[in-house]
């Protein structure tokens, strides 16, 4: 996961860590790593497109050689089973990794859009950044233990 702005704390913090965490550790049973957060700054000395396009800049490094997977509202809307057919298609595939990119409070520059394999979305609301990241981290917990096996998922 890269996302622009820093968590500071707070239960959205506790939250995105304990399922990263979580989802670290089924890995490592499992002979692989596990999902990480990078966090970048919003540049404060720069508004409107410049931001965007700047945090763009920063989302794309992070998406290097992974498949990047932008999060955004008019992405594609998938069920947890799908999300983790997702995942486990691009495992199948060969990809080394896959960047899931969450933007800034403008979100992101047409560059990022334009550049991701793949869009998704977590419904019609509008969720705050923080909060994204621990739904996002909770439904890669979730997708892990669905390929695993495991009866966190009951469906």
């Amino acid at each position: 996961m890269a996302a622009i702005g820093k968590m500071r704390g707070g239960p959205e913090a506790a939250l995105t860590e304990d399922y990263l965490k979580r989802a670290r550790d089924l890995g490592r049973s499992r002979g692989f790593t596990g999902p990480d957060l990078s966090e970048y700054d919003a540049p404060r000395s720069l508004a409107g497109p410049a931001r965007t396009a700047k945090e763009g800049d920063w989302l794309a490094a992070a998406a290097e050689d992974s498949v990047a997977i932008a999060l955004d509202e008019r992405g594609r809307n998938l069920s947890s089973e799908q999300f983790a057919a997702m995942l486990g298609d691009l495992r199948d595939g060969g990809a080394k990794g896959a960047a899931f990119l969450i933007g800034g409070a403008d979100g992101h520059d047409r560059k990022v859009i334009d550049a991701a394999q793949k869009s998704i979305a977590f419904g019609a609301a509008t969720w705050p950044h923080m909060l994204v990241r621990a739904m996002l981290a909770e439904q890669l917990y979730r997708a892990m233990t669905i390929l695993a096996g495991h009866p966190y998922h009951r469906s």
